[in-house]
């Protein structure tokens, strides 16, 4: 009997027992929070945060519910993150604000980190711990070890982690990049080491698992950029994500090859590249990089401007830009304006519009793979041989697909299945859904509570389904204010009523509209009075049935009808 197969035969006697779950990050792109629970001892790997969707309207983000570890804060043992991206880091410092845990990362994402946790006032009640591909870390009896990965962001790590039934292995977002800019490759040995030992359960990135075939480097990226430069008479604008740091090197020396200035728009690409710089992540020669107001005085010839606004956001640089709205750079025609990022899924519209209007004036746009000699951009998530090759490697005992939306888990399943895991070993999951695994043997567990917290300027969580629920209502039919003031003696109509409108109808071009309007809530009300009905809550819900009916029968619109009732 191997080694392999005569420790998960000891294990099957365990009376342990490991609880695996999501409690964001399955079923979605991002806000990714994992948890593998032992017995009393709870790791979560990652927490981050994801743009809101299309319907949840004035929100500004969207984070993990942490109910469930806010009721077992004294089983946390810490938060490892995997890497650097907004999706994985974004919520952390909202989640220490009610978890103070250690968190474990490595040196650029630590360094990103303690910028957030600074910015929200936390960074010294934080106890956080410097890790690299090589380090081990207790926690409670539990171990975690970790490996190196590539992605579109230095310093990504896998981690495994050890429990009483056997490795539980998270491979965090990874490609297997052979060329890649930081000449560091992923460490298949390790990976191989860990899968030979024998691995439980495998949590793996699923983003890719649509694409046949294998993700392109990218240092490719890098060659069909300066292809561009090398053709571009104008200014060129390059537009990426702040945290691709790979990217943002090979635009560097791209300008220093082709004796540009560099300028760079958005606070928050400039604060990834100081930490970048600071931390010795991002090599810049000295005086490439100016400031925003020097580019004026130079040749259009001599500059770059690196900025944000590659997925359209309406408030970022490259999209204030687009609608001339920025205070500091207008597009100019000749321009040449690379967007080095594909849409996240929901942000597709938003892209296109802000190419169009790049177009518009003028500008040359590359975007995706229409670069004049290859692509400008390339995935950080493998595609499908490199997710068999990584399950080929790992060779896990059960199978959970992570990261992605439905389809994605799906389609990454049916890989796993090709590889020869049992379709009954693997596990499709939604947020809070749990695989309990005792004795060697794994099934659907308990149910956790899981779901979003919406972050609204500085409210967190204050806006729930009901505030979205009339945000929607104003938006679609407008309100209706009604204001009455009533005598306290003998209930009689003082003044009023007074309707205002907003975003249902044009005042001027609809007073027989609210004229009638006003007499049927007249009406109802000296109904109600005559009938001794003087409750404001019944008052109110009269005037809004009477009058919503009226105002449906006319426009077939259903604007928020707000009676204002007061007594003197």
């Amino acid at each position: 009997m191997t080694t392999k197969y005569r420790r998960l035969h000891v294990l099957a006697k365990s009376n342990h027992s490991v609880l695996i779950f999501a409690l964001g990050g399955v079923g979605e792109i991002g806000k990714n929070m994992y948890v593998v629970q032992c017995d009393d001892d709870i790791v979560v790997i990652d927490a981050g945060l994801k743009f809101p969707e299309e319907e949840m309207l004035g929100i500004d983000m969207v984070i993990p519910d942490i109910t469930y570890l806010e009721e077992h804060r004294d089983k946390v043992r810490g938060i490892i993150i995997t890497h650097g991206h907004e999706d994985h880091i974004g919520g952390l410092s909202y989640v220490l604000k009610h978890l103070n845990v250690p968190v474990y990362a490595t040196k650029l994402t630590l360094g990103l980190i303690d910028a957030k946790l600074k910015e929200a006032g936390i960074l010294n009640d934080t106890k956080r711990v410097l890790i690299n591909s090589d380090s081990e870390i207790v926690l409670g009896k539990m171990k975690a070890t970790f490996f190196r990965v590539n992605h579109s962001i230095p310093d990504c790590v896998g981690v495994c982690v050890e429990t009483a039934e056997g490795y539980v292995v998270h491979t965090g977002d990874f490609k297997f990049d052979q060329t890649p800019v930081n000449n560091q490759v992923a460490d298949l040995a390790k990976m191989a080491m860990i899968g030979d030992r024998g691995v439980l359960c495998l949590l793996s990135d699923s983003t890719n698992a649509e694409r046949p075939g294998f993700t392109g480097s990218e240092r490719s990226v890098g060659i069909a950029i300066k292809d561009v430069f090398s053709k571009a008479t104008g200014r060129i604008v390059v537009s990426t994500f702040a945290s691709n740091v790979h990217r943002i090197q090979q635009v560097v020396d791209a300008a220093a090859q082709f004796n540009r200035k560099l300028t760079v728009v958005g606070r928050s690409m400039q604060n990834v590249i100081n930490i970048s710089r600071d931390l010795g992540y991002l090599l810049v020669p000295e005086g490439l990089i100016v400031e925003i107001d020097e580019i004026n005085k130079l040749p259009a010839e001599q500059v770059v401007i690196l900025s944000t606004g590659s997925q359209g956001e309406p408030m970022s640089a490259l999209t204030r830009m687009a609608r001339s709205a920025h205070r500091k750079i207008d597009i100019l025609p000749g321009d040449t304006v690379i967007i080095a990022a594909t849409p996240i899924p929901g942000n597709e519209k938003y892209v296109a519009r802000t190419i169009d209007q790049l177009s518009r004036i003028g500008a040359d746009v590359i975007y995706g793979g229409h670069g004049p000699n290859g692509t400008v951009h390339v995935s950080g998530h493998g595609s499908q041989e490199e997710l068999r090759l990584m399950l080929n490697l790992m060779k896990p005992k059960y199978f959970i697909p992570i990261h992605g939306e439905y389809r994605m888990l799906k389609t990454h399943s049916l890989l796993g299945e090709q590889v020869g895991i049992p379709e009954e070993n693997i596990f499709l999951l939604d947020n809070g859904d749990t695989v309990e695994i005792a004795g060697g043997k794994a099934r659907y567990g308990p149910k956790v509570h899981a779901g979003n917290v919406l972050i609204d300027g500085l409210g967190v969580g204050d806006v729930g389904n009901i505030v979205l629920r009339d945000r929607k209502l104003l938006s679609q039919d407008g309100i209706l204010v009604v204001v009455v003031t009533l005598s306290k003696q003998n209930g009689t109509i003082l003044s009023g009523p007074d309707i205002i409108s907003r975003g249902f109808v044009y005042v001027r071009e609809s007073e027989e509209l609210l004229d009638e309007a006003n007499r049927i809530v007249t009406q109802t009300l000296v109904k109600c009075m005559e009938e001794n009905v003087n409750e404001w809550s019944s008052l109110k819900n009269n005037v809004k049935e009477a009058l919503g009916r009226y105002l449906y029968e006319q426009t077939r619109r259903r604007p928020m009808i707000l009676p204002i009732i007061m007594e003197v």
